[in-house]
């Protein structure tokens, strides 16, 4: 076996083994990077003569899993469900153990999917349009019955972003817009952490979509700002402002924009003093700052007040 890394225990390979074929053998391990949350891994196997691929999640940040004991059912079931996108790939699950007397650790096992991150692409346009279209496709799940749906990860009425804005009353106006009444919503089976690092490309086309483990129910605008604010971050506003106009070209009559969705999700951004995101440098994007980061949250909020004061007039502030 080659490529084994000391993170992954014997334990662990068994488990994987073992849900896959009774008889499988492990070939090689590889650790996959560009999440920061939990450990994942590659893991090449073989029985009766064929070669499979399966990725390892393990959860291993003791704090989210006292917080969320039900993560690996939460990213099982959220995987069950995304396989009913058309036109879209994404994992197949092959086992979960959501307590972890199995694999050592609460884990989910699953396919492994062709292509890689693309996060410095040569052409744009197109690729900001393809993950726009992905993400239309993922909108048209039905929500049905599913049990998890979304939350707010941060408390809008305790921000303050003195420390690192040079606009600090800005932020404070949005923070006060948002504290008026959340505007209705259809809801939609969402993929809740939906960025350029969790879509897989392969020959100029999005090959698949992954990490599944915060899927829920709730507005698909939430999925819309999430994406943008990280290709504000990542890029510039001009960016984030494709991929509005994308969306909704794919989404048509089922999608209505709200600023305050992009908002919400920017908040989570805001809410702490911004650093340059670990799984982007992980992937090989250098040249980024703290400082550019803080730079380009604030233009980013510069021009979703300048939405907010078009959207029907100003209608909620």
């Amino acid at each position: 076996m080659n490529g084994r890394h000391p993170a992954l225990s014997d334990r662990a390979l068994r488990w994987a083994a073992d849900a896959l074929h009774p008889e499988a053998e492990v070939l090689s391990v590889q650790q996959l990077h560009g999440g920061i949350s939990s450990l994942v891994h590659g893991i090449e196997l073989s029985f009766g003569g064929a070669r499979r691929h399966v990725v390892l999640r393990q959860f291993d940040n003791e704090e989210w899993v006292r917080e969320q004991p039900d993560l690996a059912l939460r990213e099982a079931e959220s995987l069950l469900r995304a396989s009913q996108a058309e036109g879209v790939q994404t994992p197949r699950l092959v086992a979960r153990d959501a307590t972890g007397n199995g694999c050592g650790r609460p884990a989910v096992l699953m396919t492994m999917l062709e292509g890689s991150v693309v996060l410095e692409p040569a052409d744009t346009g197109c690729w900001v349009d393809g993950m726009a279209e992905a993400l239309a496709r993922v909108h048209k799940i039905e929500a049905g019955d599913f049990r998890w749906t979304f939350a707010p990860y941060c408390d809008v009425s305790s921000l303050d972003t003195s420390s690192w804005s040079a606009i600090p009353d800005q932020w404070q106006s949005a923070a006060d817009w948002l504290a008026q009444s959340r505007p209705s919503f259809t809801p939609r089976f969402i993929h809740r952490d939906y960025h350029p690092a969790n879509i897989l490309w392969d020959n100029g086309a999005v090959s698949g979509i992954v990490d599944w483990v915060n899927g829920c129910v709730g507005p698909a605008g939430i999925d819309v700002g999430h994406c943008r604010v990280n290709l504000a971050q990542l890029h510039d506003v001009e960016t984030a402002d494709a991929l509005l106009s994308s969306y909704r070209r794919y989404a048509g009559a089922s999608f209505d924009y709200d600023p305050y969705w992009d908002l919400v999700a920017m908040i989570d951004f805001a809410y702490w003093p911004p650093e340059v995101y670990a799984g982007w440098t992980a992937l090989g994007v250098s040249g980024l700052t703290r400082e550019m980061m803080c730079e380009r949250l604030d233009r980013y909020l510069l021009s979703l007040l300048d939405r907010i004061s078009l959207h029907d007039g100003g209608r909620r502030g």
